[in-house]
């Protein structure tokens, strides 16, 4: 049986742990009845997280822990690709948005049966119509889809979906290429990092990876870590970066 890998992110997450986001993860994962572990990865949250996440593994033995200092969604979500044991990684918000069930939608695309002779490489959440977010969420998601497709030519719909999952091919072949870029934080709080995913994107494209694009539930979670002025400005800067990365040879 493969077996899979479920990767959390986890800053400043004391709300949602409360309000059972860890339990609904638990109790999808025992029903499926699949292979699995899930790492939680601390960003350094200055709450209680921490101890929630320690509490909830007494119970749960599959979970894991892993503690880093503060530096990002995206160096959490690298440290935890990394020390996955799974064939399988997904990355999944601790809000559930995007709730756990819609794994059922992403298993199937790992397989020959899935659609190609070989099965996806990677296979990525799409948001539909971002029902529930604010008028400005939708307008900077529209504008940040167009300058992604102007500076990067990436076909895809929704690159920003917090649920995405991978094989260790893409994982073993692109963190190590792009770990150094992420994990530095110029300013306090949360990161959402918006320019990681399209990173792994780009470069999965450039490899010839094969990259299933599949539409997914979501639902609209306020949080303080998305602040829609400051990531679109770093968003913009890391779309330039990688694009003259690229032209400069360093992928």
């Amino acid at each position: 049986m493969t077996k899979l890998s479920v990767v959390i992110p986890a800053y400043n997450e004391e709300r949602n742990i409360k309000k059972g986001s860890l339990d609904e993860v638990a109790n999808f994962l025992e029903k499926s009845k699949l292979d699995y572990e899930v790492v939680v990865v601390d960003d350094g949250s200055e709450d209680s997280t921490k101890e929630l996440v320690k509490k909830f593994i007494k119970k749960n033995e599959k979970f894991k822990l892993v503690e880093n200092s503060h530096g990002g969604k995206a160096m959490a979500v690298m440290t935890g690709m990394e020390k996955a044991t799974g064939e399988i990684v997904l990355f999944t918000d601790m809000d559930q948005a995007t709730p756990i069930d819609q794994l059922d939608k992403f298993l199937p695309k790992f397989s020959a049966k899935g659609g190609s002779a070989s099965g996806w490489d990677i296979v990525i959440g799409s948001r539909q119509g971002r029902r529930g977010a604010p008028l400005l969420r939708k307008m900077s998601a529209w504008g940040f889809s167009l300058l992604r497709g102007l500076i990067l030519g990436l076909p895809f719909k929704d690159t920003q979906c917090g649920f995405k999952a991978f094989t260790k091919i893409p994982i073993n072949k692109i963190v190590p290429k792009i770990k150094g870029e992420w994990g530095v934080l110029h300013f306090k709080g949360g990161a959402v990092n918006a320019g990681f995913d399209v990173e792994l994107l780009y470069l999965a494209k450039k490899y010839g990876l094969k990259i299933a694009e599949v539409e997914v539930e979501w639902k609209y979670v306020d949080t303080e870590r998305v602040q829609v002025i400051k990531d679109a400005a770093a968003a913009i800067y890391d779309m330039f970066r990688i694009r003259i990365n690229d032209l400069r040879g360093k992928y």
